[in-house]
Order: C-alpha cells, then sequence, then structure tokens
C-alpha cells in the first residue's frame, strides 16, 4: 500500500526594524553581523526572530551575501553564513532560509508539492548578472516545476526613489528588461522588481506576490540609501509539515 503524499506548506516571514535590542544607528531589529553592529546584539536579536516563528536559532542559515549569482542547496543546518552566495535553495523541513535587506530585493520561492524552496539576495548587481534564473534551476533540479512555484518579492527601493546615472540605468535594462525608469524627480532610475517580475514570467513562474514597500520611504525598514551606515532585515522561507500544527499566526504568512 502506497503511503499518503506528505503534506507541506511554505511560510514566510519579513521582519521589521523595531522589537530588537540594537542601540542606534541599528535600532534596533538588526539581523545583519556584517554592518559594525554589536555581535551580541545581532545574536539577541536572531534568537528572538527564532522564537517568534517557533524555530530553534540553529535551524535557520544565513548567507554571506557578496551581490553574485552563486547558488548554493543546503540538507540542514550550517555553522556560520553559507561562504560568498547569494541564494540557498532546500527541501528539508523546518530549515529557515534567511536573505538580509536594506534595499535590495528579498525573494522567496516555494513549490509545496515538490516540497523545494528557496531564499535569493537580488541587489542591482546579482539581478543584472542574473541570480533568478540560477536559483530557479536549482529549484527544478531537485524536482519543482515553473508552473508550481510561488514567488515573493520582498520590500525594496522603489523606482520612483532608485536614482540611477543614464549609462548604468541602460546597461542593467540590457540584461534584466523591463527595470529601466524614471524617479519621482524625472531622473533615470531602476526598478529591479519590476526587471524581476518579468523575468520570473519568461521562465514561467505566475504566481508572483510582492511586498510594495519602498524602503527608501517607509520608516519601519532599514535603508542604506536613506541611511548609512545601518542594519538589515529578513526575508525568511522555511517548510512546515502541515499534519504538525500550523505554527506561527495558524498558517498565515507574517511580518516579525
Amino acid at each position: 500500500m502506497t503511503a499518503p503524499q506528505r503534506l507541506l506548506r511554505a511560510r514566510r516571514v519579513v521582519t521589521t526594524r523595531s522589537g530588537g535590542v540594537s542601540a542606534p544607528p541599528y535600532d534596533s531589529f538588526n539581523l545583519a553581523d556584517h554592518v559594525g553592529d554589536d555581535p551580541a546584539a545581532v545574536t539577541a536579536n536572531r534568537r528572538r526572530l527564532a522564537s517568534a516563528v517557533g524555530l530553534p536559532p540553529e535551524r535557520f542559515v544565513w548567507m554571506e551575501q557578496i551581490h553574485s549569482r552563486n547558488v548554493t542547496v543546503v540538507d540542514g543546518p550550517v555553522d556560520g553564513p553559507v561562504p560568498a552566495t547569494d541564494a540557498l535553495v532546500t527541501r528539508e523541513v523546518g530549515l529557515a532560509l534567511a536573505t538580509l535587506s536594506a534595499d535590495c530585493v528579498s525573494i522567496l520561492l516555494a513549490d509545496e508539492t515538490a516540497g523545494v524552496i528557496a531564499a535569493a539576495h537580488a541587489g542591482r548587481v546579482g539581478a543584472r548578472i542574473g541570480i533568478l534564473p540560477r536559483v530557479l534551476d536549482a529549484m527544478v533540479e531537485l524536482g519543482a516545476r515553473p508552473g508550481r512555484i510561488g514567488a515573493l518579492l520582498g520590500p525594496a527601493a522603489s523606482g520612483r526613489n532608485y536614482e540611477v546615472p543614464a549609462a548604468m540605468r541602460a546597461d542593467v535594462e540590457r540584461h534584466l528588461p523591463g527595470s529601466a525608469t524614471r524617479t519621482s524627480r524625472g531622473t533615470p532610475g531602476l526598478d529591479l522588481r519590476a526587471g524581476l517580475r518579468r523575468q520570473l514570467a519568461e521562465y514561467g513562474v505566475t504566481a508572483v506576490a510582492e511586498d510594495p514597500r519602498c524602503t527608501v520611504e517607509d520608516t519601519t525598514l532599514f535603508s542604506h540609501r536613506r541611511s548609512a551606515p545601518t542594519g538589515r532585515f529578513a526575508s525568511v522561507i522555511w517548510l512546515e509539515d502541515v499534519d504538525r500544527g500550523a505554527g506561527v499566526g495558524e498558517g498565515e504568512e507574517g511580518t516579525a
């Protein structure tokens, strides 16, 4: 007799800058250990996040983000941040994949049927050189199908506030079509989320949600463009076994 298929659900959380212990200018829920904040404060904040979502701190996987297109598949807890990578993929239930940002786009991806999830960090450089297609390819290699993948594009610098030189806009547009725009001041700008949405659609991913918040405008979020030095908020995804209970928010996506 064939055993019933395991029912899995992807959970996603995006944090804000409130509720932690970090002192200014990292106040207060900074989750990055590379921006100059007190390491003890970062550790305490990460423990608060783990407690809020109901997972042990050691079940979180963090990255040494370097604005690359490197993708790493993980199958269990990792000691320290995964070196030199900007995307994580797993099939492990209860393993939280975290990406840090403060203007760059975080991308959380899941094929619940295949039990494959991913978290990616897509700044201007990473988006331009193709981090998103790389991570989607890695998911497909593990059994995901584009038509079943759901994507969340996290808070980021919006096109109306992401001003760049005209030559840079043209260069990014060549590599990430759909990202060129004009800012609210009428100057050349980039809307990376627009380019990434187009890239997802071209890959066959149609279930795309977007957190519309602009990090430059929304002071509840960290923004490097608005104020530097500053902290980083986290976008986190993990798989849970439906039969074992919903956990945080009774199965709803939440914001810590």
